[in-house]
């Protein structure tokens, strides 16, 4: 049986001191360097791979591989996508980052080895995370949690890109968009929370965690207990989390809802609706309290690695592709995303009401049931939406048994790029 007492206790309580990152990050660092070890044509555009040392960590120099994919005729811009990632690359990153860019109409950046893994006896991903917090709560050592050296790699990878496009293009990169799925999603959030004013934007993908004192509960509550896809937190005695002053500067130091105050730039949220990492409704515990520009997309019946799953069996990725890429498009040319506002009302019947400016081109309900509130391996179906004059509205019953979930969905286009932005999700039930 999982105790959360901790949380309960701690919930209201964040430290305000979080200087740690920002130190962490602006600290010069002799090790980092870069050079452009190779330019490719191909008959579909350039590729220029640069080799990145972005620092040295724990006595550990950390290297990437940064590769810059531009498709023919396509010219360079002033704002560049910047998506991080782990590995190495391969024929399958080159033919997600060319659909990418082409798409955006314009070059983009991948930023790979992030973090470097695996280190300390083989650990990577999240295992390697919690070696690292863990390290921290031992040492008191503030370099220690991995996050720090992940987004000090994008910040040196920013100082890379512009030295770089300067010299090749002739056009130096001004600012970026800076996005990447997971913990990766995590890092572009941490990123922008150094207030870094070349981020322009970010869009985070599939880290549907923020506010993580309130979220663990939530899961447990929603699950029955954690998901299984942190247990690497769970085992290293993280989750919950341990009832010391240390342990409470760590969240406060890693947790992008604590930064919420400087995070004002413009954020394109995706999530799956199936994801096993989270709660399906975790987004509600803290999108009210996200400030600036915000928009979400949900990916019907797709889960952490946003492939969605058709009627007919077939899966791909369009969906949150497509939604990335005109997030880009409108950031680059400095085109207004459309405002959506929206409002749940009802008990028996739900009424959901969204505000749309400009008025999309069609839209829809997302529906699902499950008979506990975890939804992970529920089927979501389209249901018909009404929609005029930019107001788009649908009703949903409260089941009798168990819980129902639900959200809205619109489309939308920049320039000939069709694209769906959607609406929080509510779970309604008579439990």
């Amino acid at each position: 049986m999982y105790r959360f007492i901790s949380f309960i206790v701690l919930i209201g309580f964040v430290p305000s001191v979080r200087a740690d990152l920002n130190d962490y990050v602006k600290k010069a660092d002799p090790a980092f360097e870069w050079k452009l070890k190779e330019k490719k044509e191909y008959p579909q555009g350039t590729t220029y791979e640069i080799s990145l040392t972005s620092q040295e960590w724990q006595g550990i120099k950390w290297q990437h591989a940064l590769m810059i994919y531009q498709p023919k005729d396509v010219k360079p811009r002033d704002v560049l996508f910047l998506w991080v990632t782990g590995g190495k690359p391969n024929l399958g990153n080159a033919v997600l980052a060319l659909e990418m860019a082409t798409k955006m109409q314009a070059p983009v950046a991948f930023l790979f080895d992030i973090p470097n893994q695996p280190l300390f006896d083989g650990k990577k991903e999240d295992a390697l995370i919690a070696e690292t917090f863990v390290q921290y709560l031992k040492t008191k050592d503030a370099s220690w949690p991995l996050l720090f050296p992940m987004v000090k790699s994008v910040v040196k990878a920013m100082d890379a890109v512009q030295a770089f496009s300067k010299e090749e293009w002739k056009l130096p990169v001004k600012q970026f968009i800076v996005s990447g799925a997971s913990k990766r999603g995590w890092t572009s959030w941490l990123s922008a929370a150094t207030s870094d004013p070349r981020i322009k934007a970010i869009a985070p993908l599939v880290i549907d965690t923020l506010n993580m004192m309130k979220q663990m509960p939530h899961q447990v509550a929603s699950f029955g207990k954690p998901s299984e896809q942190i247990a690497d937190y769970v085992k290293r005695g993280l989750v919950p989390l341990p009832d010391s002053d240390e342990a409470r500067k760590l969240w406060s130091w890693v947790d992008p809802w604590v930064y919420r105050d400087k995070l004002t730039l413009p954020k394109m949220i995706i999530n799956g609706t199936n994801d096993p990492y989270w709660s399906q409704d975790a987004l509600n515990l803290y999108w009210d309290d996200l400030k600036g520009d915000k928009w979400v997309l949900y990916v019907p019946n797709a889960g952490h690695n946003l492939e969605q799953k058709h009627e007919d069996g077939k899966k791909d990725r369009n969906r949150s592709l497509s939604t990335l890429a005109a997030f880009a498009r409108h950031q680059m040319a400095d085109k207004p995303m459309p405002k959506l506002t929206w409002k749940h009302e009802g008990t028996d019947t739900c009424i959901l009401t969204v505000k749309c400016e400009p008025a999309p081109k069609t839209a829809r309900l997302w529906v699902t049931e499950a008979t506990t509130r975890d939804f992970r391996q529920s089927k979501w179906t389209e249901q018909p939406a009404k929609h005029e004059n930019g107001t788009v509205s649908g009703e949903c019953l409260c089941p009798k048994e168990g819980y129902r979930a639900f959200f809205a969905e619109c489309d939308f286009e920049i320039d000939g790029l069709a694209y769906t932005l959607s609406t929080q999700l509510r779970v309604v039930g008579k439990k």
